[in-house]
C-alpha cells in the first residue's frame, strides 16, 4: 500500500494582495520578534502589530498592551523567527487585500475580532475586502 503526501496549500508571496500602490510604496522592511517569546514561523498573509518598546513586529493578538494589539501591518511571505529576529517585508499601507487570504494570532477567533483588525488595518491605510464587498468603478 502507499500512501500518498498530504500538501497545504498557503498563500504565497504577496498572494493576500487585491491592489497596491506603485513602486512597492506599500511595502517596507520590518523586523520580527524572534527567539524565545518571538513570533515563530509565520505565513504570508499574518496580520502583524508593532511593539511599541523596540519597533519590532510579532503577529496582533486580540488583547494586550505592548503595542501589537494594534494591527499595522501585513507579512509579505513566510518567515521562520523560531532561533532570532528576521529582517521581512510587510505591507504597511496603501493596499487592498483579500480578507480569506489573511492569517490571525489565535486569539483573534471570532469574526467580531477579525473585524476589529480590519478597523485598525484600515487606520493605516489598509483596506480589506470581503467576499461580500461589492467595488464599483
Amino acid at each position: 500500500m502507499t500512501t500518498a503526501t498530504v500538501l497545504q496549500n498557503r498563500i504565497r508571496a504577496g498572494g493576500f494582495i487585491q491592489s497596491e500602490a506603485n513602486y512597492a510604496r506599500s511595502r517596507d522592511m520590518i523586523t520580527i520578534e524572534g527567539g524565545t517569546g518571538g513570533a515563530g514561523q509565520l505565513y504570508a498573509g499574518t496580520v502583524l502589530g508593532q511593539v511599541t518598546s523596540g519597533g519590532k513586529y510579532l503577529p496582533s493578538p486580540a488583547t494586550g498592551s505592548d503595542g501589537s494589539q494594534t494591527a499595522v501591518a501585513i507579512l509579505w511571505d513566510d518567515v521562520d523567527a523560531t532561533a532570532g529576529d528576521v529582517v521581512a517585508a510587510a505591507v504597511t499601507r496603501d493596499a487592498e487585500v483579500r480578507a480569506a487570504d489573511l492569517s490571525f494570532d489565535t486569539t483573534v477567533d471570532d469574526n467580531t475580532k477579525k473585524t476589529a483588525k480590519y478597523t485598525q488595518l484600515a487606520a493605516v491605510g489598509i483596506i480589506v475586502r470581503t467576499s461580500t464587498d461589492v467595488q464599483t468603478s
